[in-house]
C-alpha cells in the first residue's frame, strides 16, 4: 500500500511512500570491513517467475494459498525457524480476507538481529489501467520483487561460507495490496486500508517482546531502469540508516540507482513498524519525486516482461553489503 504526504501534511494516500525535496545530497565513501557473499540475480528472478507462475496472490484464492505454502517451505529449506500469523481483516468494501504474515529468524540465539521485509499478496483490481480494470494483477514487480530479492538473500546465508554476525529475520506482509480503488474514497478519517499485514504485526508481533535493531523494507525492487530516491517516513524515523544504505549503493558503484535526492514520505508497511512495533525500518522502493510510481502501478503492465535483472543485483548487493557489514 502507497501514500504521499506533503512536505508536513498528509494529503493522499496511495500504495507505497514519498516526501519531496529537490535538493540533492553527496555520497559519503564507505569503507567495507568485511566480506560479502555473492547475490545472484538469475535466482531472484526465478523466485519471482514462481509467484508469478501461481498467479496473483490474492486473499481468499488458491493462488494465494499455494505462494503461502511455498514461501514456508522455501525458508524452512534455507534453515530458516518459521512463524505464521494467521488472522482475518476487514478490506475497504467489507470483504473478510483471510491472512497471514509469515516470519522466518536465521541464527534466531543472535541477540543482535536485522529485519528484512516484503509484502507477498498483489492487488484484486487494475485500478490505474483502461482495460480488465475488475481483474487482478500478476503483481511481479508490485510484490513479487521484494519476496524474489529476499529468498535470494535467504539462500545465500544457507548456503554461503561468509555469515553475517547478527541474526537475521525475514517477514512477509500479507494484505498490504488491497486498500481501496484509485478512483472511489473509502476512508473515514480512522482507518488506513493498506498494509493490512504489517498493521496486525505491528501491534501483535508474533512473538512476545521482538525486537530488532533496524528493518529494511523491499517494495517494487525490480523494474527496468527503477530510481530508488530517499523516501519521506525513512528519513523521519531512521535518517542514519538512509545515509548508511545510499551510501554503501554508492561505494558499491549504484550511484545512479540510488540518488542522493529526497521524495515524499508514502504510507507502506515500513510505516506501521516504525510506529507501533518502535523499530526503525525503511523503505527501498521505486517512487519518484518528479512522476511518483512508474507507469506499471496497478496496472497489467506489472508481469514479468517489467523485471530486470540488474535492478535486482543492485538491491540485493546492497541490502546484502548491509547485513554484512554489522557486528
Amino acid at each position: 500500500m502507497k501514500s504521499k504526504i506533503g512536505i508536513l501534511i498528509l494529503t493522499l494516500l496511495y500504495c507505497s511512500c514519498g516526501e519531496q525535496s529537490v535538493q540533492e545530497e553527496r555520497a559519503t565513501a564507505v569503507t567495507p570491513t568485511k566480506p560479502v557473499p555473492s547475490f545472484s540475480a538469475d535466482s531472484a528472478y526465478a523466485f519471482i517467475q514462481q509467484q508469478v507462475d501461481f498467479g496473483p496472490r490474492v486473499p481468499n484464492t488458491a493462488a494465494h494459498k499455494e505462494t503461502g505454502d511455498w514461501l514456508v517451505e522455501k525458508l524452512v529449506s534455507y534453515g530458516f525457524s518459521v512463524t505464521e500469523q494467521e488472522f482475518t481483516a476487514r478490506a475497504y468494501d467489507g470483504k473478510i480476507l483471510d491472512l497471514r504474515n509469515i516470519f522466518g529468524s536465521y541464527r534466531p540465539k543472535a541477540t543482535k538481529r536485522i529485519l528484512l521485509a516484503a509484502h507477498w499478496d498483489t492487488r484484486r483490481i487494475a485500478d490505474k489501467d483502461t482495460e480488465r480494470i475488475d481483474e487482478p494483477i500478476d503483481g511481479a514487480n508490485d510484490g513479487g520483487s521484494g519476496v524474489g530479492v529476499l529468498l535470494e538473500i535467504a539462500r545465500v546465508l544457507h548456503t554461503d561460507t561468509l555469515q553475517p554476525e547478527v541474526g537475521i529475520d525475514i517477514i512477509f506482509f500479507d494484505g498490504e495490496d488491497d486498500g481501496e480503488p484509485e478512483h472511489r474514497n473509502f476512508r473515514d478519517g480512522s482507518q488506513v486500508w493498506w498494509c493490512l499485514g504489517s498493521q496486525h504485526w505491528s501491534k501483535n508481533p508474533h512473538a512476545k517482546g521482538y525486537t530488532a535493531y533496524y528493518g529494511i523494507l523491499l517494495d517494487m525492487v525490480g523494474g527496468r531502469n527503477a530510481r530508488f530516491y530517499k523516501e519521506g517516513y525513512s528519513i523521519q524515523y531512521a535518517k542514519n540508516l538512509v545515509d548508511r544504505v545510499w551510501n554503501n549503493a554508492h561505494d558499491l558503484g549504484y550511484g545512479e540507482f540510488f540518488p542522493m535526492r529526497r521524495t515524499e514520505a508514502i504510507t507502506d508497511d515500513h510505516l506501521f513498524v516504525n510506529q507501533d512495533a518502535n523499530i526503525p525500518m525503511i523503505n527501498i522502493i521505486e517512487f519518484s519525486p518528479d512522476y511518483g510510481f512508474g507507469h506499471y502501478h496497478h496496472t497489467h503492465e506489472d508481469n514479468m516482461e517489467l523485471i530486470d535483472r540488474k535492478s535486482l543485483e543492485v538491491v540485493g548487493e546492497t541490502v546484502l553489503f548491509t547485513i554484512f557489514q554489522e557486528n
